[in-house]
């Protein structure tokens, strides 16, 4: 699973070079991913296909402001599927899974991080009746 954020951050950093170190997975990913599976708030699955990973997602149970009363919402942190896998359906299955785990929780509030410019994951994501509600605006004084 390792080899495959790998792929992701790169694909990621290509998109936005705040991706890995700000969106991503604390380094090293491989303790990352040991602990989410560990938190009770959180859930990786692995998309398989005949025993063989193609993808990975994580997602975590995050509340509301204190005006939202505390009400939890499952938020898709992270979602990969390799390339050779994006046109048989592992990505659905696995957003499919996440969300029934966490509407078994009692949520049915969901987010979705998606970068700016990656239009396939978010064609991805409307397509499972997900709709933009937030765009992060980033400066790097370093770089202007």
């Amino acid at each position: 699973m390792e080899a495959m954020y790998r792929g992701l951050e790169q694909e990621m950093a290509d998109l936005h070079a705040m991706w890995p170190i700000a969106d991503g997975l604390e380094a090293p990913a491989a303790t990352s991913l040991l602990a989410a599976i560990d938190d009770p708030d959180a859930a990786v699955l692995v998309g398989m296909i005949d025993d063989v990973p193609f993808g990975f997602l994580l997602a975590r149970v995050e509340e509301t402001l204190g005006q939202g009363g505390g009400e939890q919402v499952g938020s898709i942190r992270i979602i990969y599927v390799d390339r050779a896998a994006r046109e048989i359906a592992v990505g659905e299955a696995m957003l499919g899974a996440a969300l029934e785990l966490l509407r078994e929780r009692g949520i049915s509030k969901f987010d979705a991080h998606v970068l700016p410019g990656h239009r396939l994951a978010k064609n991805f994501f409307e397509s499972g009746g997900f709709s933009a509600r937030s765009i992060i605006m980033f400066r790097d004084d370093e770089r202007s």
